[in-house]
């Protein structure tokens, strides 16, 4: 079974912003609800588990993600995934091409569209649910990037010395 994703999520940064976080695949898959690295390959190459609730059933798979195709200029970088759930009746893969592009007010909107593929009892179980559950997905998604891109907007924002938006000149320290 094929699932095509197209999808725009407007984030509250500008591109260059969303662009560095984007490039960041740990930062990255730790917004997506119930994804996790557990390794660092190499350079763009990592293993990683996900667990996804279709209907009353909850799978968990573990496998690879690679970064490819990245570029700068346009803002766009691929991911390959693919992985087997922990029975291994069960198999997955994705195609997606992510990008930045600027929008009004110096913000952005990140772009994503992905093939996913499906094999096995996930596909038999839950082909019919799984844009319905990618919809729910990729909307928390979406609302943690443009928290994560929101924080390291104002990281950037802060004057330099300052803690917790106070200058470091005026915090106390006890005697």
């Amino acid at each position: 079974m094929n699932v095509k994703i197209d999808k725009t999520y407007p984030m509250p940064c500008p591109p260059e912003v969303a662009w560095e976080f984007l490039q960041n695949l740990e930062a990255v898959a730790g917004c997506m609800p119930g994804a996790k690295i557990t390794e660092r390959l190499d350079a763009g190459r990592y293993k990683g588990t996900v667990t996804v609730k279709v209907g009353p059933a909850t799978m968990s798979f573990r496998g690879e993600v690679e970064m490819k195709d990245v570029d700068p200029a346009a803002r766009t970088l691929r991911l390959l995934a693919k992985g087997t759930d922990s029975t291994g009746s069960s198999g997955a893969s994705m195609n997606l091409t992510a990008r930045i592009e600027a929008a009004k007010g110096g913000l952005c909107n990140l772009v994503g569209a992905a093939e996913v593929s499906m094999s096995g009892k996930v596909a038999a179980f839950g082909g019919r649910m799984m844009n319905t559950v990618a919809d729910q997905i990729l909307k928390q998604f979406a609302e943690n990037f443009a928290g994560q891109v929101s924080a390291l907007q104002a990281q950037r924002a802060a004057p330099a010395g300052a803690v917790g938006g106070a200058p470091a000149a005026t915090a106390s320290i006890p005697p």
